[in-house]
């Protein structure tokens, strides 16, 4: 994607992984259940992001997952992710491509 090649903030990472969700929600209900997200979750960070223990993530706890993923890849808290910190461990590149 472009925007590797520069900065991308929360909102740009939120709008990023909103648009993912509908390209994973194949079977347009809405939520994502394990099979869709085709292993950008673990088992346990899938059951950690379903607070609601339904088996599926709603857009609004897929993009939960997201945030938390972007404030943890972002150790110098200037609210952008280089590519180096997007691509990290904890970075959420996986849950946006």
């Amino acid at each position: 994607m472009g925007w590797r090649s520069r900065t991308l903030s929360l909102d740009e990472a939120e709008s990023a992984a909103s648009a993912e969700f509908g390209k994973l929600d194949t079977d347009h209900d809405g939520t994502l259940d394990e099979k869709e997200l085709g292993g950008r979750l673990s088992h346990s960070e899938f059951q950690s992001a379903d607070p609601d223990r339904d088996g599926t993530l709603s857009k609004d706890e897929y993009l939960a997952v997201v945030a938390q993923r972007f404030r943890a890849a972002d150790p110098d808290k200037d609210g952008t992710l280089d590519a180096k910190e997007l691509d990290s461990k904890v970075g959420p590149s996986r849950l946006l491509e």
